[in-house]
């Protein structure tokens, strides 16, 4: 019985399915992916495309791609879960 309890819950949250919007899929994919998924792929495309401030790391500097998910040229790194919400249905 504690094993039904323990398999539903991790489905929830962070784990659990969400689909992108068209702007944050332009950068993760299309199809749903767990929250935790999409920041890696963030990161992955923030890291391969040199978006760090290199004078303040936990500054990002958006491109164009990102530029349609945050709204904005740049946001810290705490900031990005934030802007990522407002990009995703679950």
């Amino acid at each position: 019985m504690a094993e039904a309890k323990t398999a539903g819950a991790a489905r929830g949250g962070i784990s659990k399915p969400v689909t992108p919007s068209p702007e944050l899929a332009a950068v993760v994919g299309n199809g749903p992916l767990p929250r935790s998924e999409i920041v890696k792929k963030m990161w992955d495309h923030i890291k391969a495309n040199n978006l760090q401030n290199p004078e303040n790391k936990r500054e990002i500097l958006a491109d164009d791609k990102l530029k349609k998910v945050f709204g904005k040229d740049k946001v810290t790194m705490f900031e990005m879960n934030k802007h990522i919400s407002g990009h995703v249905k679950g």
